[in-house]
């Protein structure tokens, strides 16, 4: 597949002129609204999977479709088609703008040409998209046969490989004309491990927006060899303490807690609703002052990353916290007009069929000053929780519960024994008053997030260093 400027695409596959998407624009601006924008999609989705030593299943999907908004004050009306033609963007204009129909009236200016990216952040010359069936089956057997090579405990394996190719195209009625290329890799191993009845498994995975060859490099096989590592380390697991402790989260996809507890009630719409903890914070301390925490969608090649969001807006790096001091929130167009507030370049949809919405991209707190070694030689007793499984929060509360997948006890400032069943209870504003150590081995996860909203799921990024946390409730099955 030929990879060519998003706007030349589309032209050529639908034969939709500047003169065309003028009009369209014209149709939902004619009568009462502020602004409108056009979302054009077309999608290629591949995935293949392996079991019990075979690959079992290989998927292909082509969507298309196109997004029409209307935007008048605080309402926002939205049609979409999966045929793109100028019938049925004519239609779909004329249904978002009947939901949005009383407000003052604004004009459509003619479609500019379309404008340079602010950053280039994955130049894949090869979409991964192209990439033989059978290198994929290769790929997925050398994975199958590195974490068997671990131990002969490893009773079966599941391995997936998901790629896609996404090409998208905004055009709005200020007049601008702005694309973007999205090629997507992730790689995915669960393995099963049983001992003497007992059955435990470990997972583990990655990717990001690159070549599919960069699996190549031998994470693959790490990604597979770690998976089978967290298997057997659970076949040895003791069940895990309950009560009130320190709690130590280890660097990377641990971040996952910061995203969820405290992330999401810094997207704009939940302040401007007035049903997030952050509400009317900005400038007052809601953290410890060791804790600097951004978003950031323009770091190279990165899962989360986009050189522009689903609105045109180029990304950016927005710091949320600094040392303690809520700044800002994450916005997309409509809630930073409504709150008066900057434009973040974090408007994001998970499709054609989706208004766009604040979202996060790479999340994550800044690294402090300690050795991690240190970070965990200062806790006398407590746990060290290194990898998360799932969790829920309650956005306006900042409450939440998250399974611990892979947690050790610690004792006497050393990692012990592992345990099982381990979940961290707390208040996503409250826990970032309880850090109270920040170690210097910042590291962001594999490429492995999906975060949902409102039923709409992106790909994301998390981070974080070793934090000591003091005096979090943990769930378990030992009193």
């Amino acid at each position: 597949m030929e990879v060519v400027k998003p706007e030349r695409f589309f032209h050529e596959r639908f034969g939709l002129s500047d003169r065309a998407l003028e009009r369209v624009l014209g149709t939902a601006l004619e009568r009462r609204a502020d602004w409108a924008d056009l979302y054009f999609e077309f999608r290629v989705n591949q995935t293949a999977s392996l079991e019990e030593g075979v690959v079992k299943k290989a998927t292909r999907n082509v969507s298309q479709g196109v997004g029409v908004r209307v935007v008048a004050g605080a309402r926002s009306g939205y049609a979409h088609s999966d045929e793109v033609s100028l019938e049925r963007l004519e239609l779909a204009a004329r249904a978002a703008r009947a939901i949005t129909d009383e407000h003052g009236a604004a004009t459509a200016l003619p479609a500019t040409h379309a404008a340079a990216a602010a950053h280039d952040l994955y130049p894949v010359a090869r979409p991964p998209i192209d990439t033989p069936t059978a290198d994929q089956v290769a790929l997925l057997q050398r994975l199958d046969a590195a974490a068997r090579a671990v131990d002969p405990c490893i009773t079966n394996v599941f391995a997936g490989i998901g790629i896609e190719h996404r090409v998208v195209l905004v055009v709005t009625s200020a007049g601008a004309v702005v694309g973007d290329v999205r090629p997507l890799v992730h790689l995915s191993v669960t393995c099963i491990a049983e001992r003497g009845g007992r059955r435990e498994q470990g997972s583990y995975g990655g990717g990001g927006r690159f070549a599919f060859d960069t699996l190549l490099d031998g994470r693959a096989e790490r990604f597979a060899r770690e998976a089978a590592r967290q298997a057997l380390t659970n076949l040895t697991a003791a069940d895990a303490p309950a009560g009130t402790m320190t709690v130590v989260l280890g660097p990377g996809w641990p971040g996952v807690l910061l995203h969820e507890a405290i992330g999401h009630g810094l997207e704009g719409d939940f302040n401007r609703k007035r049903v997030s903890a952050f509400t009317d914070r900005i400038g007052t301390r809601v953290a410890s002052e060791l804790c600097t925490v951004v978003d950031d969608g323009t770091i190279a090649d990165r899962r989360g990353s986009l050189n522009v969001d689903d609105e045109g807006t180029p990304t950016q790096r927005t710091v949320l916290i600094e040392r303690g001091i809520l700044r800002g929130y994450l916005q997309d167009r409509l809630n930073a007009a409504l709150m008066k507030m900057p434009v973040t370049g974090n408007g994001r949809r998970e499709s054609f069929a989706h208004l766009p919405m604040p979202r996060m991209t790479n999340t994550f707190m800044l690294a402090g000053g300690d050795a991690p070694e240190d970070v965990i030689r200062s806790v006398d007793r407590g746990l060290y929780a290194v990898n998360f499984g799932g969790g829920q929060v309650d956005i306006t509360s900042g409450k939440f519960v998250f399974s611990a997948s892979e947690a050790y006890l610690i004792e006497g400032g050393k990692v012990t024994r592992p345990v099982r069943g381990a979940t961290l209870i707390g208040n996503g504003p409250d826990v970032l008053t309880r850090i109270t150590r920040v170690g210097a081995d910042l590291r962001l996860d594999e490429g492995i997030g999906t975060c949902g909203k409102d039923g709409q799921s992106v790909p994301v990024g998390v981070g974080l260093p070793t934090v000591r946390i003091d005096g979090l409730t943990v769930g378990g099955t030992q009193a």
